[in-house]
């Protein structure tokens, strides 16, 4: 009896959605995992003492010089434009609002191909300035692109729009009321920005920084493509030149500890200080009005950044792919096109389904079992590309030779690697990888139905799922297609997973890309380039028609 009534409490503990979300995370999770299994399987191997002992130090160096300069640069710019759009009138003050979140509409490795062209010695930039001065080659000195600096200004002019994104919303959310207590007290503007916006708005700060950051250590192409030995280029010659598995786990575990050390940082940083506006006024801040020439200087200051992290980039991809772009347009660039469009697909298909289950299950739960679970998977878009990779081929190898031998004793034939390098790992890793952003948009918007029409529902018979199909489900349809369409996008900008585990002959637009840049057919590495960018505008132009309609309703609710 006491046992029947112990299984009678776990199954109303455990009901099917909270099975279901558990059998999701521990999927998800197993990359990981499987990585930190494998990092002293067979002791250290001779490949990972010869990288200890040549370039390992190069690498942990070049990592630092690139969380510490996109750290400041993107927190510096991200501050200043958001400061600048949200406290200011200066003219073109509501073009910049929406139109400094573009840039992230451009993968940093297209950045670094497009500028990589447009100032090499042959590019379009010197050979202007050597045809109007008449110098020659070794007459004048110009910086090199493709060094640890230039990889720093690629991230950084492609990642601010994190911190602006939050730091602008912080701005809106706690500035009016503290401001004005701050000028009470004889504050000026300076003064008002470094005493009391700055400070309430650190959290968002540096919430955007360590998405930058996460971003910048995750980065494969851009890298690679610089010369830059980190360890994600570390990962790829690993596995793929020395075939060493061992290694190329213990580089990723060292890789997955930083993006630790960054969460860990991120969390630290706030302390036990708490940051909320106690004003009752939810108002809008007034902007103040600048000088026509302060007014002319913020307006320089908001067009740099969109300038370098978009407006050039994509006029000089554009020119490239009309003027010469691929030669294989035709048939090829349409398979390109295909398998990128499959594949983004259907993991936003599926990522949906799942973020679906779990946002779900999480909102009927009783216990904090299926939170905690999703916080997991949330984990899971911190993990760089390269290091999903790896922690999904080795399973999935694993389990291929088990299925392998199974079906040899059953059939006497040997079916070789049916899981392995086909597009069903493949997708695995991008679930692993971007199951968090489709999540995240499913919860958030759960939360905004209120929980009375669940309990409307079931008084009129409706089960469960029946809920979920007719009540949620059309209400969520707007936010459903947009974690879909992020998914989808974050999909086709996935280089460093990609490479390392696409089928054999079975190339992306991001990979065919990354191929021809790296063989410096720039020109043709444009068309397919481009496409991913204008892919990429999609979810942009989404994300700023919601800050165009956040501003126009923080000024009605202020007017009224």
């Amino acid at each position: 009896m006491k046992f029947k009534e112990g299984l009678g409490r776990l199954h109303k503990r455990w009901s099917s959605l909270t099975a279901g979300s558990l059998l999701i995370s521990v999927l998800i999770a197993i990359p990981v995992i499987s990585v930190f299994s494998n990092v002293f399987a067979g002791g250290t191997s001779g490949t990972w003492s010869h990288l200890s002992a040549t370039v390992l130090p190069e690498f942990l160096r070049n990592t630092l010089i690139l969380c510490i300069g996109v750290g400041l640069g993107v927190s510096s710019i991200g501050v200043t434009t958001a400061w600048l759009t949200t406290m200011t009138d200066f003219p073109g003050r509501r073009f910049f609002q929406w139109a400094l979140v573009l840039p992230l509409a451009v993968p940093a490795y297209v950045m670094a191909y497009v500028y990589t062209d447009f100032l090499q010695f042959v590019g379009p930039l010197q050979s202007w300035l050597r045809a109007v001065s008449g110098w020659k080659a070794g007459d004048y000195w110009f910086p090199d692109v493709r060094t640890a600096g230039g990889a720093v200004a690629m991230f950084m002019f492609v990642l601010y729009p994190y911190v602006y994104l939050l730091a602008r919303t912080a701005f809106l959310e706690r500035a009016s009321g503290m401001l004005e207590a701050g000028r009470s007290l004889g504050l000026g503007p300076w003064g008002s920005f470094f005493r009391v916006s700055l400070p309430l708005a650190r959290p968002a700060v540096v919430a955007g920084s360590a998405l930058a950051l996460m971003e910048t250590l995750a980065d494969f192409g851009t890298v690679s493509y610089f010369g830059v030995q980190t360890f994600t280029t570390g990962i790829y010659r690993a596995w793929f030149s020395l075939g060493d598995r061992v290694a190329a786990a213990q580089l990723s575990a060292a890789l997955l500890a930083f993006v630790v050390v960054v969460l860990v940082l991120e969390h630290a940083s706030r302390g036990r200080a708490r940051f909320n506006n106690t004003s009752r006024q939810q108002t809008a801040p007034t902007p103040v009005k600048l000088s026509r020439a302060l007014g002319l200087l913020a307006t320089l200051l908001c067009f740099l950044p969109l300038l370098l992290g978009f407006l050039l980039p994509a006029a000089l991809l554009l020119r490239m792919a009309l003027v010469e772009g691929d030669a294989q347009f035709g048939a090829r660039f349409v398979q390109l096109a295909r398998n990128s469009f499959v594949l983004a697909s259907v993991t936003a298909l599926l990522a949906v389904l799942l973020a679906i289950v779990l946002g779900y299950a999480a909102r009927l739960a009783r216990s904090r079992l299926p939170r905690a679970l999703n916080r997991t998977v949330g984990l899971g878009y911190a993990v760089p590309g390269s290091v999903i990779a790896v922690g999904v081929l080795i399973p999935v190898t694993r389990l291929d030779h088990v299925i392998a031998g199974w079906w040899q004793e059953m059939g006497g034939v040997n079916p070789g690697l049916v899981l392995t390098g086909g597009i069903a790992a493949l997708v695995y890793a991008y679930l692993s990888r971007f199951l968090s952003v489709a999540l995240h948009t499913v919860e958030s918007s759960l939360g905004k139905i209120t929980s009375s029409m669940d309990d409307a529902s079931r008084s009129l018979g409706a089960g469960k799922w029946a809920t979920l199909r007719r009540v949620h489900v059309p209400i969520l349809r707007g936010s459903l297609l947009t974690a879909g369409l992020l998914v989808f996008v974050d999909v086709m900008k996935e280089l460093p997973a990609t490479l390392v585990m696409r089928p054999f002959n079975f190339d992306t637009l991001a990979t065919q890309a990354h191929i021809l840049a790296s063989d410096e057919r720039l020109a043709e590495a444009s068309t397919a380039a481009v496409t991913i960018v204008a892919v990429g505008l999609l979810p942009m132009f989404i994300i700023s028609r919601q800050i165009v309609r956040g501003s126009r309703r923080t000024v009605e609710e202020t007017e009224v």
